[in-house]
């Protein structure tokens, strides 16, 4: 989406083991040094997180400042994600932070995204962009999470096998062929696990196909084709704090009475022409149909059912232009467009017992997004840079209703939502490893369509819930040096009409506007090369996050804390000691349910040894060597009282990689 004009990536000029100068690629041609740009901006090489399965997002989240990423074991819900407490009422999926693939967007055009569609195995790197610079992203972007993938420069076989408890296994195969102009990346993945409780079997099937071609020396096309069928995801639900207190383990009983379970086939094509040294466009469709059986009946004439029957397509094109004035500072500046749409057709009947029953709901949502933007970087001085960014946005929700009968009146609905977004940023440079930056943004956040389609009281789509409008301001200061590298952050952020949970009940929820919140706090982040052997990554967050009546926001932590130690002991023999700790959150507004703070301990082994014309990579994760008893996710104001969703207690996981060049 606006990956290709504001931020396309951070390229790390240097091996994992020394810290160099990053840069931020403007439309994949002018850089600018990711020290010099006012924002608060993480990028990390994934190939040093630890080892794993790779079928959680969380996984490719972890020790990001600033990030709140919950797992919650659970693989007919995604990944909880939140930044800087943005997305904390998401019931399901992700809200308030834009995800993109590449440059193509995850995220739809009224705001929410699913992390499930995702080949994991193939982002490189992830970047997230917190703060002001994030409000010109548009719609919900409280924040941006973005992860890159790298174009095949070889001809390459690659296979994977991994095992786990519960019957947990996965297996991939990628080939890669690199010929003069043309790269072409074929990737195939299975992933089967019965889970750790009952009702938690999952099956996925991925396919993946990537094109790139070389018109000219600077002009490329990427094609891309993603094929993600997930046709079992049991869903063991949620638990009250007493059950998870007794035995976390457990599946609440109406979960396996009414056979609570998801299916998913999301199929998605994309195309990215891009001229490096002045434009890019990207284009893109795709197609996602779910089934979901929620554990009650749903029988009332206007509950709209509780099976969930969703198609649903959409597409949207994003163009930029990046150009320098003739000033004798430099300044650039890229301007462009965007437009996306997505159309719902959605139908509801009554779960009887695990099967479809009679309807009751019927009808077709559409939401169309337009924006244009612009985005400006100046230097007048050596030490100085000045960026600055504006978007409008215009936002059209519709919803008929073709369900209407005696007891259930029409429940069609039109709404339009515009605003401006900007942001300003100063930095200045201290001296040749001190940096420090300053900026201010307006930004918003529309409520998605599925958000809008319940009332408490009335029927009919509920226009009455208004997006959000937030104000932010943040500081920090960074040091930059050859082994050693750390980013000091404060921030605040002031949002009115906070979009907050009404109600949660089994599976339905309603939304509406709270008013004031208030979010403040620090991030710090350190990746320090202690010796050639040893290297140490922390990242730690102090958020508060409150109503104007001094109540805590659900679903948020107040602190977090991550510490990764790497031991190269031998030539390509790594043991990693990860530590993980989240503060308490609260559940609900009344703050009456609290989950409680944990701190996690794992171990991760991986090596490298050559074996003929192979190179195998083996690797050990063990989760939770204390086999502590947490909870991994909580539901936010749910009023059945089930709030916990109980994390995996110890377990080991191991796989080998096997790859050769041709």
């Amino acid at each position: 989406m606006l990956v290709s004009v504001y931020l396309l990536t951070f390229t790390t000029l240097a091996s994992a083991s020394v810290v160099a100068d990053e840069v931020i690629v403007v439309n994949q041609s002018t850089t600018l040094p990711t020290q010099t740009t006012p924002a608060a901006i993480t990028n990390h090489d994934l190939d040093q997180q630890p080892t794993g399965l790779r079928v959680d997002a969380a996984e490719l989240l972890q020790g990001l400042a600033g990030v709140q990423a919950d797992s919650r074991a659970n693989f007919a819900q995604d990944t909880r994600i939140t930044l800087r407490g943005f997305g904390a009422r998401s019931a399901f999926g992700v809200r308030g932070v834009v995800l993109q693939l590449d440059g193509i967007p995850l995220t739809m055009p009224d705001g929410q995204a699913q992390t499930s569609s995702i080949l994991l195995d193939e982002p490189s790197s992830v970047q997230v962009i917190r703060g002001p610079l994030a409000t010109v992203y548009g719609n919900s972007a409280g924040g941006v999470i973005q992860w890159w993938s790298e174009r095949p420069l070889n001809h390459q076989l690659h296979i994977e096998a991994a095992l786990g408890a519960n019957a947990t296994q996965r297996q991939l195969v990628q080939a890669d062929v690199a010929i003069d102009r043309h790269a072409i990346r074929l990737v195939g993945a299975r992933f089967r696990t019965n889970g750790p409780r009952p009702q938690n079997s999952a099956a996925r099937d991925q396919l993946a196909a990537r094109w790139y071609y070389n018109i000219t020396d600077n002009l490329e096309l990427t094609l891309r084709l993603d094929d993600n069928n997930a046709p079992l995801l049991e869903d063991p639900g949620s638990l009250s704090p007493a059950d998870w207190r007794t035995q976390p383990t457990q599946t609440f009983a109406g979960a396996e009475r009414f056979n609570t379970r998801k299916s998913i086939h999301h199929q998605q094509v994309s195309l990215s022409l891009a001229d490096g040294q002045h434009w890019r466009v990207n284009l893109w469709q795709g197609w996602r149909n779910m089934e979901q059986y929620l554990p009650f009946p749903g029988t009332d004439i206007q509950s709209s059912g509780a099976v969930v029957d969703l198609h649903r397509q959409f597409t949207g094109i994003d163009a930029s232009y990046r150009l320098r004035w003739a000033t004798a500072n430099p300044v650039h500046t890229t301007i462009g467009i965007h437009h996306a749409s997505q159309a719902d057709r959605r139908w509801g009947y009554t779960n009887e017992l695990g099967y479809a029953g009679e309807l009751r709901r019927n009808e077709r949502g559409q939401v169309t997004q337009r924006a244009s933007y612009m985005l400006t970087d100046w230097q007048p001085t050596s030490a100085l840079t000045v960026l600055t960014g504006l978007r409008y946005s215009h936002i059209e929700f519709a919803v008929d209703d073709y369900f209407v009968v005696p007891g259930n009146p029409d429940d069609s609905g039109w709404q339009q939502q515009h605003a401006w977004s900007w942001s300003l940023g100063l930095n200045y440079q201290l001296s040749t490893a001190w940096n420090a930056f300053l900026s201010t943004g307006v930004g918003f956040e529309t409520a998605t369509l599925t958000e809008m389609a319940y009332n408490n009281t009335q029927t009919g789509l509920n226009t009455e819930l208004g997006a959000a409008t937030n104000r932010q301001w943040e500081a920090g200061l960074r040091w930059q040096q050859t082994t050693l590298r750390t980013q000091l952050v404060w921030f605040r952020i002031d949002t009115t009409d906070e979009i907050v949970v009404d109600q949660s009940i089994d599976g339905r929820t309603t939304y509406t506007n709270a008013g004031l919140t208030q979010r403040r706090g620090i991030e710090w982040e350190l990746a320090w090369q202690l010796s050639p052997a040893w290297h140490w990554r922390v990242a730690a967050t102090r958020l508060l996050a409150d109503f104007d009546n001094g109540r805590r926001l659900p679903g948020v932590a107040e602190r977090h804390a991550y510490s990764q130690l790497d031991w190269d002991y031998l030539p390509n023999q790594r043991l990693s000691l990860i530590t993980e700790y989240r503060g308490d959150i609260v559940a609900n507004d009344d703050q009456s349910v609290l989950a409680p703070s944990h701190a996690l301990w794992h171990l991760n082994w991986q090596g490298e040894l050559a074996l003929g014309e192979w190179q195998l990579n083996p690797w050990l994760r063990w989760h939770n060597v204390t086999n502590k008893q947490y909870v991994g996710a909580v539901v936010v104001n749910q009023s059945s009282g089930r709030a916990f969703e109980p994390g995996v207690g110890r377990e080991m996981q191991v796989g080998v990689q096997f790859n050769r060049r041709y």
